[in-house]
């Protein structure tokens, strides 16, 4: 294989693969579609092992290890299900469901909220069987994005990490040991007091909705399928890619696409949680024109070539010279482009800027 060792395998389930130096046998198993569950794994993160689901029958081993930390070596014989496997997988999803309040997540929370009630049914696991005590506090943290409902935390450490890792706000940590964990800010105080940006990606990691979109909630009686829809942010030139979520044509919430190619998962307060102007009854659902010194609505057709006109009196009165023309940083490169051109094209001039330079 191109770049490969030849030498470089090991045997997984029966069949010799190959590997890069480097790769754990997690993601290994991923580009030879294992079905491995996981719950702490995140591949933005680095790998943590801490819930052991995703552990392998290593040859050579006394016990299974865990796959997102085990790198690969060559010759190495793996088993990534077996009877005995499955079987620890269940009693661990029964030890995790076990803890929390309840399992059902609605999939408004996050991106990753279904992820626990999906091994509970793939198990056919029951909360029920490991009662005794619990961890994890709800706090009432009043802003109005992220919903802090700890009694389902699995101290997975994924928010914590991602907010760490990705971010660099350290926004989050975790506190006490055992039963006692619990995720938290400094101080122990609100989210709005602490480093957090209200970026949301701890929300999008949280495999259980123990960090859930608040805003994304407030839909959940209103009638009709969830629907996603893959854009890109309007918000500055990047280009984060996103998924509306939709019901009935409503715009009802927003999540970062994980395979966004500028943002990888991704976004900022205003991507994630600030589309409420889409729908907003304050926004202009058409041109504009002054006649008699009032503005009256005009068709797009009339709105332009009145901006045409006006475009043509100036340079008529004062030169080229009086035009100078911002494109915003909300535009897309093609836009920016189409305006540079129009003004060093159409014009002969350099007077162009864009707002989001500084």
């Amino acid at each position: 294989m191109n770049g490969h060792n030849p030498l470089d395998t090991i045997v997984m389930d029966g069949e010799e693969v190959s590997f890069q130096t480097g790769e754990t046998l997690f993601e290994i198993s991923e580009r030879h579609r294992k079905d491995i569950p996981t719950l702490c794994y995140d591949k933005r993160l680095d790998p943590f092992g801490g819930c052991r689901m995703c552990m392998v029958e290593l040859e050579g081993s006394r016990n299974p290890v865990a796959s997102c930390t085990t790198k690969a070596s060559p010759g190495m014989v793996v088993r990534t299900t077996s009877a005995k496997l499955e079987k620890d997988r269940k009693t661990l999803v029964e030890l995790v469901a076990s803890e929390n309040r309840e399992i059902a997540t609605n999939q408004l929370a996050g991106f990753a909220s279904l992820e626990l009630a999906q091994l509970v049914k793939r198990y056919d696991a029951h909360s029920g069987r490991f009662p005794g005590k619990k961890s994890g506090q709800s706090h009432d943290d009043e802003n109005p994005f992220i919903l802090r409902d700890y009694e389902q935390c699995i101290s997975c450490y994924r928010c914590v990490r991602v907010c760490a890792e990705r971010e660099g706000d350290y926004a989050i940590d975790v506190m006490n040991r055992g039963f006692a964990t619990q995720i938290t800010t400094q101080f122990d105080g609100d989210l709005r007091d602490s480093e957090c940006t209200f970026c949301g990606q701890c929300v999008q990691t949280c495999p259980t909705g123990a960090l859930a979109d608040k805003k994304a909630l407030r839909a959940t009686d209103i009638a009709g399928v969830i629907k996603k829809t893959r854009t890109v942010c309007t918000y500055c030139g990047v280009g984060c890619s996103m998924d509306i979520l939709s019901k009935d044509e409503k715009i009802v919430g927003v999540q970062p696409a994980m395979d966004g190619p500028a943002n990888i998962g991704a976004l900022c307060v205003k991507g994630q949680f600030a589309f409420d102007f889409v729908q907003h009854s304050d926004r202009l659902a058409t041109p504009y024109v002054r006649k008699n010194d009032e503005l009256v609505p005009a068709t797009w057709d009339e709105a332009l070539d009145r901006a045409a006109a006006g475009f043509q009196q100036a340079t008529q009165n004062h030169g080229n010279e009086a035009i100078y023309a911002i494109a915003s940083g909300r535009a897309p490169h093609e836009a920016s482009y189409a305006m540079q051109k129009l003004m060093r094209a159409g014009w002969g001039l350099n007077n162009i800027d864009n707002c989001s330079r500084a």
